[in-house]
């Protein structure tokens, strides 16, 4: 590929707002899809947000948070 050309098809994504979980995510993106099921794509599809290490004390017991600034994608890689 070129530098002149573009990407014609983007994977779909979101900043996520302040304070987002996965659960409020996947709530507003995918209403019709059980919450387990939403969270649990959410997560495979975004391992760069959901396997970020967290530091500081009995940081093995916490949660990576969301941030505003991550880019979470709302489908699988695209072939």
């Amino acid at each position: 590929m070129s530098s002149s050309q573009s990407l014609s098809v983007q994977r779909r994504s979101i900043f996520p707002l302040e304070n987002d979980n996965w659960e409020s995510i996947a709530a507003r993106e995918f209403p019709d899809t059980p919450s387990e099921e939403a969270v649990a794509n959410l997560q495979s599809w975004n391992l760069h947000v959901f396997m970020r290490r967290v530091t500081g004390k009995d940081s093995y017991r916490q949660m990576s948070q969301i941030l505003p600034s991550d880019v979470v994608f709302l489908e699988p890689p695209l072939a």
